[in-house]
């Protein structure tokens, strides 16, 4: 396991663990119910979690908008990159994600030209 304690011999009080992977209950709460299901989202849950999704989609745009060329470069690489690849399944959510990045850098492209002086 992974010790972030820089003083891992040191159990004195003066010297609590750093994280709770030093202490010996880290390997148990792990085995317990550290990878049980998640509660089902009540409705009002998941349109809170909609309409932050929303606002992250919009805040990322506006980013994107005023962002370098290389940004969008980037971004666009991105897209590409979780597309599946040839040879591999193509699951429906990983095809739909690179589609809405690669839309979400198209809509920041018309704010910048929005933006640009006229010629």
């Amino acid at each position: 396991m992974l010790n972030k304690n820089p003083f891992p011999n040191a159990e004195a009080p003066d010297h609590p663990p750093l994280s709770t992977w030093d202490d010996q209950n880290a390997a148990q709460s792990v085995a317990g119910d550290a990878f049980t299901a998640p509660p089902e989202l009540t409705n009002a849950e998941l349109v809170h979690l909609r309409v932050r999704v929303i606002a992250l989609e919009n805040l990322v745009i506006a980013l994107l908008a005023e962002g370098s060329e290389r940004q969008l470069a980037v971004a666009r690489e991105m897209a590409a990159y979780i597309s599946p690849r040839p040879g591999f399944t193509q699951h429906p959510l990983t095809v739909h994600a690179a589609a809405q990045m690669a839309h979400s850098v198209e809509r920041a492209q018309r704010f910048r030209q929005r933006d640009e002086p006229a010629v």
